[in-house]
Formats: C-alpha cells, structure tokens, sequence
C-alpha cells in the first residue's frame, strides 16, 4: 500500500472508497461493484494525472523525497548486471551512504556509484540516510581513476539531502574531500554520465554530478541548499521552507531552463514510487541514449567538453 503525502489526501480517500467497494464484492453476500469501482478508477487517475501536472516546487521536494522512491540497490538489481562493490577509501575507511563498484550496463562494463538512503530504520541507519562522509568521496575519487584506468564508463546515481555535517566528518576534511571528488569528475578521460534520482543536495551532490550528460528524474530536486537549509538562513526559520523552495528552482523544469541539466527523465503518472520499474526503465534507456552518443567522442574531448560545460555556467558574460 502507497504512502500518500500531503497533497494526496483527496486521492488518499478515493483509493480507500475503492479499496472498500472491492472489500464488498468479496464478502459472504458478493456485491457486484465493478460499474462503482471502475468510475472511481477513472476518477482517480484523472486526478492523479491533473495534480502531478502542476506540482508546486514544494511538492516536487515532498515527491523527491519520498520512502517508496527506487533506491541506489533497486537501480543497480534492475539496471546492472554482476554488479560487484568495492569498498573502501585506502585512508580511513568505508563509508555505507556512498557505494560504488564494477558491473555490466546492458552488456557493457561500466563503474557505477551513487547514494544510498535505506529503506527502514535499521538501513537508514547503517547507510546514514544517505550522507556521505569524507570517506565516501574519496572512495569515489579512487573508482572514478580505476575506471579512467581501464577506460570504462562512468555512471553516478545521485540521491542525497547533502553530505554529513558530522564534527567527525568536518575533522576529516569534508570540503576537501567533495572538492577533489568534484575535480576528478572533471578529471577523468571517459563517458560520464550523472543522474539526479531523487535529492540532489548542495555538494553532496555535486561531487559526483559533473558529468558530460546530467539527466534528471522528472519529479527529483536539485540545488545549491535544501529548502529547510535555506530557510533557517534567510528567515531564521525551517517554516518557510516552503518559500524557500520556490526561490531556489530547484525543479527539473526550471534547471533545464538554467541549462544546468541535460535532460529530464519522465516518470510514471503519480511519481516513481507508484510505478518503480517503469521509472528504472525510463532512466536506463535515458543512460543508453547518452552512453551512445558519448562513446562516439575521443577521450580527451570528453573531458575538454565537461570542463566547458561547467565552466560555461559561471561565465556572467553569457
């Protein structure tokens, strides 16, 4: 059963009428309902379709945000074949909220690494709701040369609040650490392509989103600071997160306008978390289509192509 959020109530109470009627047609006395319950159907996804047309930023954070989302292992398990992890940063440790390793994509090797949130309390947990430490991206910077090494493709899924703001993790140099990641994205001399699947939040993220194609989930978020971050900021309070949200434009819709991403990955009516192996598919053809285009481009080109892309987003002369 699908949890609904906030906005959903309406929709919510529709499915419990259904869910209801269906109960009937299945008691001691059937009640035939199919006429009722087919109405109801249509209405539902009628309005399904009408409020996920128009979600406000707010709700798009609240969609991104969502427990049911596919996560890092539901993409690998369906995208990646004989995935195999590598643990690790050969300084101080491994780090749970950031995994990565080797694997095949549609029959090609590729290095694939990204976010992991978990999907309980105790997974949560072990995996740090999927803030990485220092550790994390300096196990990425070490897969990211492996692959530069062997010439393999590199693909990052991106789902993260942020990185963890931990004195630990500051002790270690988190900064540094997000910088270098960052730069060796910028570095390596092979395919890149980022994805943003659900949060994409402040360096965190970006540390391994600098690639030659950055897709994006049509219902994930992507910015500098989370809405709640920004708001304690500015107003000296989370309660306007809200607000803060539609400032940020943080939608797909508003980075691919900005020319921040590349392209926006549809989702299935009413978000990934209502259809998750439709959303999977749609993102792994999304990578195909990119992968395609990007093994036709020599090696250094690629990484000259990456460096004038990012740099071009700063240039205030454009």
């Amino acid at each position: 059963m699908i949890t609904f959020l906030d906005f959903e109530k309406p929709m919510a109470e529709l499915e419990a009428k259904i869910r209801d009627l269906r109960q009937l047609s299945l008691g001691e006395d059937p009640v035939n309902v199919t006429d009722e319950v087919g109405q109801l159907e249509g209405k539902l996804d009628k309005m399904l379709r009408e409020t996920y047309k128009k979600l406000s930023p707010w709700q798009k954070t609240q969609v991104a945000r969502h427990p049911e989302r596919p996560h890092f292992h539901d993409y690998i398990e369906t995208m990646i074949d004989d995935f195999t992890p590598l643990a690790g940063d050969r300084n101080f440790g491994e780090d749970e909220a950031l995994i990565g390793g080797l694997g095949r994509f549609k029959g090609q090797p590729v290095m694939v690494m990204g976010h992991e949130k978990g999907f309980d309390t105790e997974s949560r947990l072990k995996h740090n709701f999927g803030m990485a430490r220092p550790e994390g991206y300096r196990k990425a910077i070490r897969l990211m040369k492996m692959a530069d090494q062997f010439s393999l493709p590199v693909i990052s899924l991106v789902d993260t609040s942020g990185a963890y703001p931990g004195v630990g993790a500051e002790e270690r140099g988190q900064s540094e650490a997000i910088a270098r990641s960052t730069e060796a994205c910028l570095a390596v001399e092979v395919p890149y392509v980022s994805c943003i699947v659900g949060e994409g939040g402040s360096g965190g993220a970006v540390a391994l989103a600098v690639g030659n194609k950055v897709l994006m989930m049509e219902h994930a978020i992507y910015s500098v600071i989370s809405p709640e971050g920004c708001a304690s900021i500015l107003w000296r309070s989370r309660d306007k997160a809200k607000e803060a949200s539609f400032a940020l434009k943080i939608t797909s819709d508003d980075l691919l306008k900005l020319g921040v991403i590349d392209e926006i990955v549809p989702e299935p009516v009413g978000g990934a978390h209502r259809d998750p192996a439709q959303a999977m598919q749609n993102l792994a053809t999304a990578i195909d289509q990119s992968l395609e285009e990007l093994n036709a481009i020599p090696a250094k080109r690629l990484k000259e192509l990456r460096r004038e892309k990012f740099l071009a987003m700063g240039d205030a002369t454009l």
